[in-house]
């Protein structure tokens, strides 16, 4: 067949992905926090878009909501993922296995300070609130007083690094050794350990390596003891030398503690040479230190989940579905703006740009909007699909997942997963993600309805805390009992439910029962 150049016409169809489209998809899976800050930087850029009043605008809701305030006065249970785990609260086994004084004194303070027009009253205030807070506004000559500012008078938080460079300034006196402190103290991470090598870090300072550890030989005796460790058992061992508690028996079991975390008590006592009191007693010990002891300073503000989506009992006995309107933020496309100043465009530029601006406006109000019901849809179907777990708990969790929700409500797979990203629903159960309601099936041994395999990991939970310690239940026997209760589920299986829960095999869980850990 010969080479050659001709003109074809072709008819085709093809999906674009425009920047309108793409922006669409974007806004569907951002959070609310996320939203929030798009939204916020498209009312600096686009001088068409305007705030809305958050009364002005009724919140989007389904099957006729009432107050969503009222929605949840008897929600009391935790939030999805806060099931307490056995240990969950001994930091030991999950770290093994992986200036108000002078606030007083200004309390006492005559309130007169703070009001200076009260009759028999001196207009200045007091030397020493003006050198605190420094936020006292002398009263002008007509007589009023400016705004008193409070939250001046309010302690800043200490933090790790700030006190730590405190008692290096006491403790060092030369300035290279200062030097070499001050490169250790900004190397720690939030729970002050110290992951460096020395070696290195002498190389990158240019001094030697003797001098950099007897530096942090120093470090190591700050408060809160045991900072500047390189691993836990370091930590740990710190902290006993300041108690004065780090003895020969002491520093075996510290040498040792892949076998506390096993509770192999056994092997404990021969390595230790101790009986069996004392090793309790130095096991208590332990337990009582501090794992992670620069998490005392300044820790990260931990930040409240907010439900994006609100369900509760109806009146008629469904559920009542509606959006958090709090969250959702409100737009509004100026068109009177627009029509002014597009007759006072100079130039074509101007113009596009302007007209650009109006539809990049009118899209993120649209796109807002179809944000709100999809998101709307989606969770109502949730609802439906999982009424026997709002209504009698975890153990009735439907096996679900993203196809049966997507041709339930009409739309792709990919538009429900976007969906259920970093989206939270507020049940009467608690405070759930969107995605914890998408679990895999585990067949049913006889017939009937396949089971959640969430469902299946809080029955194996329930029955791990509830056995007796002299009768503990290996996998086998879990296995045996979930088939009796028409359960196909594979040894194994269990297995990697029970260690995703961070529950010990049964061995290590009959030597810890045993020995009242």
């Amino acid at each position: 067949m010969a080479i050659s150049t001709k003109l074809e016409m072709r008819q085709s169809q093809s999906l674009v992905m425009t920047p309108q489209l793409m922006q669409a998809i974007k806004l569907l899976q951002m959070s609310n926090l996320d939203l929030v800050s798009y939204v916020e930087a498209e009312l600096e850029r686009n001088p068409l878009l305007e705030k809305s009043d958050a009364s002005d605008a009724a919140p989007e809701s389904g099957n006729g909501a009432d107050n969503q305030a009222e929605a949840f006065a008897e929600a009391a249970e935790p939030q999805s993922g806060s099931t307490d785990e056995p240990g969950s609260g001994d930091w030991m086994q999950n770290d093994l296995e992986t200036g108000s004084e002078a606030i007083a004194s200004r309390m006492d303070t005559d309130l007169g300070n703070v009001f200076p027009d009260e009759p028999g009253v001196p207009a200045s205030p007091d030397p020493a609130i003006l050198k605190a807070g420094d936020s006292y506004k002398n009263v002008s000559s007509g007589g009023a007083s400016e705004d008193y500012n409070l939250e001046a008078f309010v302690a800043d938080e200490a933090s790790l690094v700030n006190s730590l460079e405190e008692q290096m300034h006491l403790a060092l006196n030369d300035e290279a050794d200062k030097m070499i402190a001050g490169h250790l103290i900004n190397s720690l991470d939030e729970n002050g350990y110290l992951y460096l090598d020395l070696g290195e870090t002498a190389e990158l300072l240019g001094v030697e390596l003797e001098r950099v550890e007897s530096v942090l030989a120093v470090l190591q005796t700050f408060e809160p003891a045991g900072v500047f460790a390189r691993d836990l058992a370091e930590c740990l061992k710190l902290q006993l030398i300041d108690k004065n508690r780090y003895d020969p028996a002491m520093e075996a079991l510290i040498d040792n503690l892949e076998l506390l975390a096993k509770r192999d008590l056994n092997a404990l006592r021969k390595v230790c040479g101790v009986d069996d009191e004392d090793l309790i007693d130095m096991i208590a010990e332990i337990r009582a230190l501090d794992p992670k002891p620069g998490s005392v300073f300044g820790s990260s503000l931990v930040q409240p989940v907010v439900p994006d989506v609100f369900v509760r009992p109806a009146n008629d006995g469904t559920w009542a579905i509606e959006l958090n309107s709090d969250t959702l933020p409100k737009v509004l496309v100026n068109q009177t703006y627009f029509a002014k100043v597009i007759k006072t465009a100079r130039n074509e530029t101007e113009k596009e740009y302007l007209t650009d601006s109006l539809q990049t406006a009118n899209w993120l109000a649209k796109s807002l909007d179809q944000r709100a019901k999809t998101i709307l849809k989606v969770s109502t179907e949730i609802v439906r699909q999982q009424d026997g777990f709002l209504t009698y708990g975890i153990a009735h969790l439907r096996p679900l997942n993203l196809k049966t929700v997507a041709e339930a409500i009409g739309m792709h797979e990919s538009t429900v997963s976007r969906v259920t990203s970093n989206k939270f629903m507020a049940t009467p159960r608690g405070i759930y993600e969107l995605k914890y309601f998408f679990s895999s099936a585990i067949s049913a041994t006889v017939g009937g309805d396949a089971h959640s395999a969430e469902s299946v990991r809080h029955r194996i939970k329930q029955m791990i805390d509830a056995e007796d310690p002299k009768a503990i239940l290996s996998d086998d026997t879990l296995v045996k009992i979930l088939k009796d209760d028409g359960i196909d589920i594979a040894r194994r299986t269990v297995a990697k439910y029970r260690e995703a829960m961070k529950i010990g095999s049964s061995v290590q869980r009959r030597r810890e029962k045993n020995s009242r850990l």
